[in-house]
């Protein structure tokens, strides 16, 4: 007999972490999505260097831990696979919306939605389903998900939204093709409204380009 596949839904939950305090001095509040392997409170790290005063920054954890060697000590995360993606995008854009929600983000500040790497695929999917109203959209060293469409997208202001592509001349996962493929989503997909950023480095987070995509 064949395997039958079911499904069930349960409630589950998740942590964050978070960097400085949200308070009325605070201009900038970030959502950032770590890459594969990462965790959310090593993540905040390249963060640190941001005015403490000015800045506030979320750090939203991928749901799929793993051990990242044999000698299970060192544990990553994933956000997502090629397995039963849909339905575990669903489950992510609900716990973004969840924790977007109880941070109770005032209306006055500058929300930045930063994806890095894998965290890229995250912070699109997440904007264009939930239509995430944001004054910066970081995508750093990563790839923009094949089904995102103009329409997708239609709700956007580039007057009030400015949109930052961020790689580095030689991040070993950007291939020339590669470059190529995504050349082409991003041109399709935000016309003359994303500004390429291109730094000397690998597929990395610098502090100089961070500093460069922070609003003023």
């Amino acid at each position: 007999m064949e395997n039958l596949k079911k499904q069930v839904n349960y409630q589950s939950a998740n942590s964050y972490e978070t960097l400085n305090q949200l308070t009325p001095a605070t201009k900038n509040v970030w959502f950032v999505c770590h890459g594969m392997g990462y965790l959310s409170r090593y993540f905040l790290k390249y963060f640190k260097a941001l005015d403490p005063i000015t800045n506030y920054v979320i750090a939203p954890q991928a749901p799929s831990k793993y051990y990242l060697k044999d000698d299970f000590k060192h544990v990553g995360a994933s956000w997502l696979t090629k397995e039963d993606t849909k339905t575990e995008t669903e489950n992510v854009i609900r716990y973004l919306n969840a924790v977007k929600a109880a941070e109770n983000i005032p209306s006055d500040v500058n929300l930045v939605l930063f994806g890095f790497s894998q965290g890229v695929s995250i912070v699109m999917r997440w904007l264009a389903q939930s239509q995430i109203a944001c004054s910066n959209m970081v995508l750093y060293a990563g790839g923009i998900p094949n089904e995102i469409t103009v329409k997708d997208l239609s709700f956007l202001d580039y007057s009030k939204t400015k949109v930052q592509i961020v790689y580095g001349d030689q991040d070993k996962y950007l291939n020339q093709k590669r470059l190529e493929d995504e050349g082409v989503k991003i041109n399709s997909l935000f016309k003359d409204n994303a500004e390429i950023i291109r730094f000397k480095g690998g597929h990395e987070i610098r502090n100089e380009v961070l500093q460069q995509v922070t609003p003023s």
